[in-house]
């Protein structure tokens, strides 16, 4: 009887269970929300904030051209030095002795050529009478006057070798008074000592900077100065000369400088792949110094139209860079390369369109081929 019990209960659960109807299939939610934003076309125009160094627009080492031991340096570390003004005096008591030498040779020289000059007046004396007297026959043999002319010819040579003899004679002491000049030591520039280095005593001598050797003192200009700007290959273009720039250090917050674009060097470093350009900053009240950094307001403009999206638009993965864009009411992913920042604005290439949507915040969560529906924001 249990087991026909059994065996009842079991039928009966499996018809009931035949009797159910299957459930319906459950509705799936509603798409997602996303912020768009069409792609702009426009012509870049903007700044961007590049470090640079001032630097002085001439500066140089003073070095003597003759060796000699100084004497007194007539200026510091900080004076103003006007051009042509005295830096420093040397002595060198060899050059005296050059000097005497020069002029002793100079006075023998001048000597010599008198006398050849009055030995050839008496030997053309001596050939014009001796000329005029053999007009008459027999009075003048014909072989003494030729001996008359050749001794005057002979004369006017050796007259020529004196003059060119007192002549080298004055190039030399003219030679030697240049090099005794060279003891005055004057200020090339007008400009401001930056360095001084030696005193009174020391032994100098001609130098080009090298080894060991130390300048006396070194001298930089102040009222012009040379701005230079490492600008990046990809702002490069466009530069032009007389282009004026806005620039500010830190020496004077809040304040704003100008300066004109002089110089462009038109070749990249290749290991900062940076184009040096310089300003030139006329600094006639002296208030900027020279080695001060300096934050550029570099002008970027561009002649034609590119595309631009917010820049959290852009997204990156470990493989790639893009933007979300929503076409048919689906996703897609669209790899993009990332220019110049314009404010909130950056600037893409790639394959996009003027007036495409695109997600306002870009991000991998967004799946390619994503049921979406768009908010377009202005």
């Amino acid at each position: 009887m249990k087991v026909r019990l059994l065996a009842l209960i079991v039928v009966a659960a499996l018809v009931g269970c035949s009797d159910r109807k299957d459930p319906e299939p459950r509705q799936g939610s509603s798409p997602q929300t996303v912020n768009v934003v069409a792609v702009k076309s426009t012509k870049l125009d903007t700044k961007l904030s590049l470090p640079a160094q001032l630097t002085s627009f001439e500066v140089v080492d003073i070095y003597p051209k003759v060796t000699g031991f100084i004497e007194r340096v007539a200026v510091d570390r900080g004076s103003h030095v006007r051009s042509g003004q005295l830096i420093a005096q040397l002595s060198a008591p060899e050059l005296l002795a050059q000097r005497s030498q020069t002029e002793a040779a100079g006075q023998k020289a001048q000597s010599e050529l008198a006398a050849a000059k009055a030995k050839l007046a008496a030997d053309e004396a001596t050939y014009s009478h001796l000329q005029n007297a053999a007009k008459t026959p027999g009075v003048v043999a014909g072989n003494d006057v030729l001996v008359a002319e050749q001794t005057a010819a002979a004369d006017r040579a050796q007259v020529e070798a004196a003059s060119n003899n007192v002549r080298a004679a004055q190039q030399t002491l003219k030679a030697v008074e240049q090099l005794e000049s060279y003891l005055k030591i004057e200020a090339p520039f007008d400009g401001v000592v930056t360095e001084r280095n030696l005193h009174p005593g020391a032994l100098v001598g001609p130098s080009s900077g090298t080894g060991d050797s130390h300048s006396i003192v070194q001298v930089a200009s102040l009222r012009r100065l040379r701005l230079v700007v490492p600008v990046p290959e990809a702002y490069a273009a466009g530069v032009r000369n007389g282009q004026q720039v806005a620039f500010a250090v830190p020496e004077f917050p809040g304040e704003t400088f100008q300066a004109p674009v002089a110089r462009i060097s038109n070749d990249l470093d290749i290991k900062t792949r940076t184009m040096p350009v310089e300003l030139e900053v006329s600094n006639g009240k002296e208030r900027l110094t020279p080695g001060s950094f300096a934050t550029v307001q570099w002008p970027v403009q561009r002649s034609y139209r590119t595309l631009f999206v917010p820049a959290t638009a852009v997204a990156t993965d470990l493989q790639r860079t893009f933007v979300v864009r929503i076409s048919g009411g689906k996703t897609e992913w669209v790899d993009v390369k990332t220019g110049v920042n314009s404010g909130d604005l950056i600037e893409v290439f790639g394959d996009l369109h003027p007036g495409d949507q695109v997600a306002i915040r870009g991000t991998d969560e967004l799946k390619p081929g994503t049921m979406v529906q768009t908010k377009l924001s202005q």
